[in-house]
């Protein structure tokens, strides 16, 4: 009889997270006289950020945290975010600020990142943040590569020594998640547009104990390529003929793991879970250096 993987459910673990998180709020309100309070800053309009920022009104709501939307228009300048961003670091009631992606054209991601006051930046993104995983100090780390931690974690498997493989390196997901498996000692492999290039990608995938890819492509890695027993995390998310679906062939990928995430309501509950818990720890930082 053939066997399916186990389902990774996000809303699931999300739950936990958050059972975890509405108590430790209240504690810190009652501690404090005031609970952490969470801007969220969208520059023009993009369905995935609106639909983003509902998840993240509901979750603060949840938890007791306060939560506020600003939508700047479309016509803000790189100049004038940089302006508003000087503003919330000022603002004593703005405990954590987190801006969506992508930025209309002309924006610098990295230096809009750079200007946030890194205790603020609840997405992980600042400098200061990005260093310290080098070192396994930061106390706030990217959103999705936590989220993509507390799924493997869920499975229960012990990760020492494993052959964990990234498909995908970018600055958000794919090089912290590669340093978060190499503190866990792993033997981490991260593979890139070059490794495709060369036409080496489905060996590396054949590898992988662990597999996590986030890259944005339908069906890039191959179910076939997926090691049987294995851990895959699902990181993409692409409309293809109306239906949301993921960076890994769900079907045959599911007849060889042993533990799955789904696209949609694998990765996305968890990284929600995750910015609230950042929320608290960036509070955390300022209540500490008050």
């Amino acid at each position: 009889m053939e066997t399916m993987a186990q389902i990774l459910d996000g809303s699931a673990i999300a739950g936990k997270l958050y059972e975890k998180l509405k108590g430790e709020v209240a504690q810190l309100t009652r501690k404090h006289g005031e609970a952490p309070f969470l801007l969220s800053v969208q520059v023009g309009t993009h369905s995935a950020s609106d639909l983003f920022a509902r998840s993240q009104a509901r979750a603060a709501e949840r938890l007791g945290i306060g939560y506020r939307l600003e939508r700047l228009s479309p016509e803000t300048t790189p100049e004038g975010l940089l302006k508003r961003i000087e503003h919330w670091n000022r603002d004593p009631e703005v405990t954590g600020v987190t801006i969506q992606f992508p930025l209309p054209a002309g924006f610098d991601a990295r230096a809009i990142s750079a200007a946030l006051d890194p205790r603020k930046d609840v997405e992980g993104i600042h400098p200061q943040h990005i260093g310290q995983s080098m070192f396994g100090w930061s106390r706030i780390g990217t959103c999705t590569s936590l989220a993509v931690m507390e799924l493997i974690d869920s499975t229960g498997a012990d990760l020492y020594g494993k052959e964990a493989v990234i498909v995908g390196h970018s600055e958000l997901i794919g090089k912290p998640v590669s340093l978060m498996l190499l503190d866990r000692l792993c033997t981490t492999t991260v593979c890139h547009v070059a490794t495709a290039d060369r036409g080496r990608l489905a060996e590396h995938v054949r590898r992988a104990e662990v597999l996590v890819v986030a890259v944005g492509k339908a069906s890039l890695v191959k179910g076939e390529w997926v090691r049987p027993e294995s851990i895959v995390i699902d990181v993409g998310i692409n409309l293809v003929n109306g239906r949301v679906v993921g960076d890994v062939e769900f079907e045959p990928a599911a007849r060889k793991a042993s533990f799955i995430t789904p696209v949609p309501g694998g990765v996305g509950p968890v990284v929600v879970a995750t910015l609230m818990r950042n929320t608290v720890e960036a509070f955390k930082l300022q209540a500490a250096g008050r």
